[in-house]
């Protein structure tokens, strides 16, 4: 799924995160679905199962970290250009404000990263625990 970099509105920021999400958040669904028991194991290719889906996981969470940080960058660099605004016009309240809305954006951004490396690691936790037999990444 491709994210639109709606950079400006955290909480649309925020909502396309939870949709670029969904995948993470039903893996253990789509582990039991495309991963067969041990009475089945002969009617599906596991292997090649567990290695797309690693795919398209590592594949989100690169979108997803990529769309994180870039709008990071564009928020940090509000900040500066805001700052020096400030700095300028010491008894403009409205760039004062926008100037701490746009901190705390930041600071938000950057707590997504965190609730990223969380998000991942329960993820890939979980395709492990189902995969680890039939395929076996280089990059975990």
């Amino acid at each position: 799924m491709a994210i639109t970099y709606v950079c400006g509105d955290f909480l649309e920021f925020q909502e396309s995160l939870k949709k670029m999400r969904e995948m993470d958040d039903k893996i253990i669904y789509a582990l039991n679905t495309s991963i067969p028991t041990e009475s089945f194991k002969g009617q599906v290719d596991a292997t090649g199962t567990c290695k797309g889906l690693f795919r398209q996981i590592q594949e989100a969470h690169s979108q997803r970290e990529e769309a994180i940080k870039r709008c990071i960058i564009v928020a940090a660099d509000r900040v500066k250009v805001l700052r020096e605004e400030r700095d300028n016009k010491r008894d403009d309240m409205a760039i004062d404000k926008s100037f701490k809305a746009e901190q705390r954006k930041l600071r938000l951004l950057q707590s997504e990263l965190n609730v990223e490396d969380i998000v991942k690691e329960r993820t890939l936790k979980a395709f492990t625990e189902r995969c680890r037999l039939f395929f076996k990444p280089d990059s975990l």
